[in-house]
């Protein structure tokens, strides 16, 4: 099959590519991954990536913004560095943002106001939204909710909640994308049932590389390391959960990524 994919949550600012990205690249392109997106998730975690993107021009894109676990780090809430990295051609969201409460690595005040903070720069230049929630679901849904309909689009990156809570952010009209937590029997299990509640046309796809290699992945990889050429794999995962094939899978979910981040 023509497989076209675009993973929409990479980490490849992370130190466990610093050996090998070009080929953790090449080994994506073979996949079939025709797109990767860049994770941003501090100021210069941010720079990083899009100086990143700007080493594969066309294939590689980036998001710019604060991770709530470095929300601390945040001293003028105007974000001017993340303002102007939004201006430049490879930065095609604002984020990854949100709340995580379950770490807690930075203040929950603090974890709002960047959030906030965010959600109010991405209305203002009328981008999307890449977000994080983890344990804060009635929060992050009280601060979203006021900024949804001034945002084009916004997705929840590695969705792992129930099926009560998809619906809550379906009800806000949110994008979903899905990892490899799905090819997990152990952790994965109440995702493997929820999955198939996502509408065709607000499923994404991402590994969240280097993190949550695929555990039914065989032949067992050497390295527990994640990357995108995995990615053909969780499809597969995601479209047995659905009842679907895995072109359809691919496919969809192609389509909606294109369209969400305009690429």
């Amino acid at each position: 099959m023509d497989k076209q994919m675009i993973d929409i949550g990479v980490n490849l600012t992370n130190n466990r590519f610093d050996k090998d990205r070009a080929d953790v690249i090449t080994r994506a392109q073979e996949a079939g991954v025709k797109h990767l997106i860049i994770t941003g998730t501090s100021i210069e975690e941010s720079i990083e990536a899009q100086q990143m993107a700007q080493q594969w021009p066309h294939y590689c894109y980036s998001t710019a913004g604060v991770h709530p676990h470095d929300a601390k780090s945040v001293t003028d809430l105007s974000l001017p560095d993340i303002r102007a990295l939004a201006a430049t051609p490879e930065v095609v969201a604002i984020g990854e943002c949100g709340l995580d409460f379950n770490r807690d690595f930075s203040p929950r005040p603090q974890q709002k106001a960047v959030f906030d903070a965010q959600l109010a720069l991405a209305a203002e230049l009328n981008m999307p939204v890449f977000m994080h929630c983890r344990d804060a679901h009635e929060r992050f849904i009280e601060i979203l909710t006021p900024w949804r309909d001034k945002l084009p689009a916004a997705v929840l990156h590695c969705f792992t909640g129930s099926e009560q809570e998809l619906r809550e952010y379906l009800d806000l009209d949110l994008h979903i994308g899905v990892t490899g937590w799905v090819c997990d029997e152990r952790r994965g299990q109440e995702l493997r049932e929820v999955v198939r509640h996502i509408p065709a046309n607000r499923l994404m796809i991402e590994t969240d590389c280097p993190y949550l290699l695929p555990r039914d992945y065989r032949p067992k990889p050497k390295s527990s390391r994640n990357e995108p050429k995995f990615l053909p794999h969780i499809a597969a995962v995601i479209a047995e959960c659905r009842g679907e094939t895995a072109e359809q899978v691919i496919a969809q979910s192609y389509v909606n990524s294109q369209a969400f981040f305009s690429i």
